[in-house]
């Protein structure tokens, strides 16, 4: 019997770039045609994935501006983000910077103690109304927590099906990764108390692979 995992997921990002269309058309596989503005919504899919069986809860956010982006139920038990834009809109790209840091100065995260975020391009079936290279997601991806400190990335499309799951996927592996790797800096961290006189010695960022 494969172990039970439960994990919540937020997917934020401004207006219009398709949280709600990504996160149906992964938990129910069907693509919603009409935008109508989000609240917020919840949505609960299982998943068998690398031998695991994950309870899934993913937050449909309502479309954020930078002065109404932040609330409390975006710290309350949210174990990853998932950061949208729309590869047709230069403006819902610039908008993933002032998420990250609106996330840590709101909730006190702190750029070494981030947690787990992706950055997903929607859209990808729009190539010729492309306003955002795939070149800049990277470029951006790089370095989104600072020098040489990267998060995943790739492009999906929700309309198409293509790389829906695999976003969800990606954001599963960062988040089994910050917990990994929260479990032996705990490790580290008794040890090194151990040999500090009770001192934590700190052992700089981590690294993120890119996709």
């Amino acid at each position: 019997m494969s172990q039970i995992k439960e994990r919540k997921i937020a997917i934020l990002g401004s207006r219009a770039v398709g949280k709600s269309a990504t996160a149906v058309q992964f938990t129910e596989n069907h693509f919603i045609d009409n935008y109508y503005p989000t609240i917020e919504n919840q949505f609960t899919k299982q998943v068998e994935y690398k031998g695991v069986t994950y309870v899934l809860e993913v937050l449909d956010t309502a479309g954020q501006d930078e002065f109404s982006m932040i609330n409390n139920k975006l710290f309350i038990g949210i174990h990853g983000y998932v950061l949208v834009y729309s590869i047709n809109s230069r403006q819902s790209f610039n908008m993933l910077s002032i998420i990250r840091d609106k996330l840590l100065d709101s909730g006190g995260i702190g750029v070494d103690l981030e947690k787990p975020m992706i950055l997903v391009g929607n859209k990808c079936d729009l190539n010729l109304q492309r306003q955002v290279s795939k070149e800049e997601l990277k470029e951006l991806s790089d370095n989104f927590f600072g020098k040489g400190k990267s998060v995943p990335c790739l492009e999906i499309s929700a309309k198409m099906d293509i790389n829906v799951n695999k976003a969800f996927e990606l954001m599963l592996d960062e988040i089994e990764k910050f917990e990994s790797d929260g479990d032996s800096d705990d490790d580290e961290n008794n040890e090194r108390k151990k040999n500090n006189g009770g001192a934590v010695v700190s052992s700089g960022g981590k690294g993120c692979v890119i996709m």
